[in-house]
């Protein structure tokens, strides 16, 4: 017996769903274990209003107490944002998260999948999780790749965290056929650095190309979504040979320490947030206004050409 999903729909993307409007799905992860409050609302609210301002409504989507929302009012970001034990959702503990009536924050795979049952074309992140360091020992591979894989959303990004083996990440997305567009340029973005070591597979500029791709593998009965990947605005990067060493220093603390799985990630990105002195934090707000942007122009062809 199939039910229909238990969603919540905050009155913003309400109206939006029902008049057609674009739509853009934002993950909640980067609020709750990104940054602190109260610098994580704040961030909050400008990405959603950086979706606004480039026509489309945002769609914040977590669990509260059970209740899988998509779309969160003023009170429920703030919420959200100052809560404390939450949950970090993927495919497999979505489900288990909402049947106990526990707050949880979705990571890229859970958010493809809110969005995909919400009818909600795209999602704008800043990078997608993917193939860890030492993974050939460890097999730690995040499940947004396979969520890629299977999901039909197109993701917006600045490519795979810069904490993660890139070569080996796009190896992977290749093998799962997941498309992977580079915008402007030739090459995969690498997060915080404009350019990496991974050729882009595929390079589309134009939003409504994208759209389109996106609509004929539907047509051809393909699965899964897209992924996009777009540099970081120029003047707010950090050098890939500037990060090198950092990254290093970061992996070699994680490993000494015995961190592993989900609290890798978390670790890493703090650790280099000192290190750098600030200077990831900012640079990671600036990709994901700039790929929230982006993402509104694709779901504005996506609702001038729905099928």
């Amino acid at each position: 017996m199939t039910h229909a999903p238990p969603l919540i729909f905050s009155a913003e993307v309400a109206q939006a769903r029902a008049s057609g409007a674009p739509i853009v799905a934002l993950e909640s992860t980067i609020i709750t274990h990104g940054m602190p409050w109260p610098d994580n609302v704040e961030m909050a609210r400008q990405v959603e209003q950086a979706v606004r301002a480039a026509g489309a409504t945002p769609a914040t989507i977590a669990v509260m107490d059970g209740q899988l929302c998509v779309g969160l009012d003023p009170e429920g970001l703030a919420q959200l944002a100052q809560a404390t034990d939450v949950a970090k959702l993927s495919r497999a503990d979505l489900a288990a998260c909402m049947a106990s009536g526990r707050t949880g924050a979705t990571t890229v795979a859970a958010t493809m999948i809110a969005a995909n049952l919400a009818g909600i074309r795209v999602f704008a992140t800043g990078g997608i999780g993917g193939v860890h360091r030492g993974a050939e020992n460890s097999f730690d591979v995040s499940a947004d790749l396979q969520e890629l894989a299977q999901t039909p959303v197109t993701v917006v990004c600045a490519g795979a965290k810069a904490i993660l083996d890139l070569p080996k990440t796009f190896e992977v997305l290749e093998t799962l056929g997941v498309p992977v567009i580079a915008v402007g340029q030739d090459t995969v973005p690498a997060f915080w650095s404009r350019t990496g070591p991974v050729a882009a597979p595929l390079r589309l500029d134009d939003p409504a190309a994208i759209a389109r791709a996106a609509q004929m593998r539907a047509t051809l009965g393909l699965p899964g979504g897209q992924l996009v990947a777009l540099p970081i605005p120029e003047g707010d990067e950090i050098a890939a040979d500037t990060l090198a060493p950092i990254l290093a220093r970061a992996q070699a603390e994680a490993d000494a320490q015995g961190i592993a799985a989900k609290a890798v990630t978390p670790f890493l990105l703090h650790r280099i947030f000192e290190l750098t002195e600030g200077r990831s934090l900012a640079a990671n707000i600036a990709l994901v206004l700039n790929n929230a942007r982006f993402a509104a122009r694709i779901a504005h062809e996506f609702s001038i050409s729905p099928s």
